[in-house]
């Protein structure tokens, strides 16, 4: 039996335990569902005050960030819209320039327009003169060779090309050398002769030249090449690299009158006429310029190369030298040895002959201790008598 308490009157009452247990146990659902109810009204109302907490701290954290955003898009146009700005002043600044630009770039090209009509016109006018000049000239070569005799009109072509060079020597060739050729050499010489040396003295250009000419009226008429073999011995004879038959021969040539000539029967020999006579040492010389670090390499090769010879001379003449007297002392000394040898030898026999002379002499002293009279005066009566007359005795 259980004894349950009333709370309210405080009887006391009796039950059996299976009443009791479901007292018990209906006392027991009711506190836990009530429990629960609380509990879950007050999770309930935990959770919608969280939930409102959240929902306006999230309205507030929204709003503000809504209005970061709004303060970041009215930013953003206000850099746009001074980007814009930037832009369009540029685009002036940019366009204005360029205007510019142009208009003083047709104010030059006017000008040079200007320039170049004006250069063209005096580019006529000098094309004009020197034609004229020509044309002079011309005439006055055809009045010279009917007025002057062949030599006269050889050495009136010599010089016409000496003047021509000494009017440019200044400007293009100050450090050349042109100048009559008088040296004769095995009975022939050249007309002149052109030499250059660089700065540092290697040289880089030299031309034989021959100038021929003759009047229209000679009867005998010379071509060009009956002068070619002589010009090229006269190179060779004078060490020149190029030679130059500078000619008015065969006049109707389209050959000849057409520019330079290579005479390809012979090696660094051109023809050319009086015309050409400038513009073919240019041509030569820049030729010899191009290649002149090559000749520069070329020089120093050789020179290392005559370094190397000589050394290699200077080196067998002192090994041959030094062999030479070698066998010459070795000679000497075997010969000394030699010598030296005999004088042994031949003091050996005048140490034997000494010896044999000592013994002589003792032999003849030993003779002379026992000399005595009566030995001397043995078999000889006469001497016995003269000295036993003196008092002498023989003992």
């Amino acid at each position: 039996m259980y004894e349950i308490k009333c709370p309210k009157c405080g009887e006391i009452f009796q039950v059996e335990k299976a009443a009791y247990a479901e007292i018990v146990d209906q006392v027991r659902n009711a506190q836990f569902n009530a429990e629960v109810q609380s509990r879950v009204a007050a999770v309930q109302a935990t959770m919608e005050a969280r939930q409102a907490a959240l929902i306006a701290k999230t309205e507030k954290q929204y709003e503000q960030e809504a209005l970061q955003k709004e303060q970041e898009i009215i930013r953003l146009r206000e850099q746009a819209r001074a980007a814009e700005e930037r832009k369009e002043l540029a685009v002036s600044a940019a366009v204005q320039k360029k205007e510019t630009e142009i208009g003083r770039l047709q104010l030059e090209l006017a000008q040079e327009k200007t320039q170049a009509e004006g250069q063209i016109q005096g580019l006529k006018e000098l094309h004009r003169l020197e034609m004229e000049n020509k044309d002079i000239e011309i005439e006055r070569l055809r009045d010279f060779k009917l007025k002057q005799s062949t030599k006269m009109i050889g050495e009136d072509l010599e010089q016409h090309c000496l003047i021509s060079f000494n009017q440019v020597r200044m400007m293009a060739f100050p450090n050349a050398y042109f100048e009559k050729d008088n040296e004769v050499v095995e009975g022939t010489k050249g007309d002149f002769i052109y030499r250059e040396n660089t700065e540092d003295g290697i040289p880089l250009l030299s031309i034989m030249f021959e100038m021929k000419n003759e009047a229209d009226a000679t009867e005998k008429k010379h071509s060009n090449t009956d002068f070619l073999d002589k010009l090229d011995k006269d190179r060779k004879k004078k060490g020149c690299e190029y030679a130059v038959l500078v000619t008015m021969l065969e006049p109707e040539s389209e050959l000849y009158n057409n520019g330079i000539v290579a005479a390809y029967q012979y090696e660094k020999m051109y023809i050319v006429r009086p015309q050409f006579f400038i513009p073919l040492i240019s041509l030569l010389r820049n030729a010899a310029l191009s290649g002149l670090q090559t000749k520069r390499e070329l020089m120093m090769a050789r020179q290392q190369n005559l370094d190397v010879q000589q050394f290699e001379k200077a080196l067998f003449e002192f090994k041959d030298k030094f062999g030479r007297n070698y066998e010459l002392a070795s000679a000497h000394f075997s010969k000394a040895i030699d010598e030296i040898d005999q004088t042994i030898r031949h003091l050996e026999k005048v140490k034997d002959y000494l010896t044999k002379s000592e013994n002589q002499y003792r032999l003849a002293n030993d003779k002379a201790q026992d000399l005595s009279i009566k030995k001397l005066t043995k078999g000889n009566p006469t001497m016995q008598e003269k000295f036993e007359q003196a008092g002498i005795s023989a003992e």
